[in-house]
């Protein structure tokens, strides 16, 4: 199982996830550009000393990215066509997250292999991603028995 984060905006976001996936045992993909320098300090703020346990990877473009993506990618997205409790994950797939302020391209919706959404109140649009992607893990990780024993 692994995260990865589609040229992300906000540097907390990441360090957040990074500290996730540290935490986990999950790999974090950053695939670029970042909206920010990697050395940040709100990365380093929001990842504390776990991101520098964290297992990262950063690809160069969303090209570079889905042509080493060992399993299936699962885009999280408000336009998933499959609700997050109704969605069946598998070990060696990767949670695929947008940007906060784009999202992802039409290119990324038509490439994943799963688009899933995680169901809100009606009139709310949609959670921070780190949020969004901490929620999608746990249930991921729930289903594959991947928890940290």
């Amino acid at each position: 199982m692994r995260i990865a984060l589609y040229q992300p905006d906000m540097p907390g976001n990441v360090g957040t996830l990074l500290r996730l996936g540290a935490c986990f045992g999950v790999g974090v993909d950053l695939i670029e550009p970042l909206g920010f320098p990697f050395s940040d300090r709100a990365l380093r703020r929001a990842g504390m000393d776990y991101a520098e346990s964290a297992e990262i990877v950063r690809h160069p473009s969303w090209q570079a990215f889905a042509d080493s993506a060992p399993g299936r990618i699962v885009l999280l997205t408000t336009r998933g066509g499959t609700r997050l409790d109704e969605a069946r994950f598998a070990a060696g797939d990767t949670l695929l997250l947008g940007s906060e302020g784009e999202g992802v391209p039409d290119e990324v919706h038509a490439r994943a292999d799963l688009s899933v959404r995680i169901p809100l109140r009606p009139g709310f649009r949609s959670l921070n991603v780190a949020v969004a992607g901490g929620i999608a893990l746990a249930e991921a990780l729930r289903q594959t028995g991947g928890f940290p024993a």
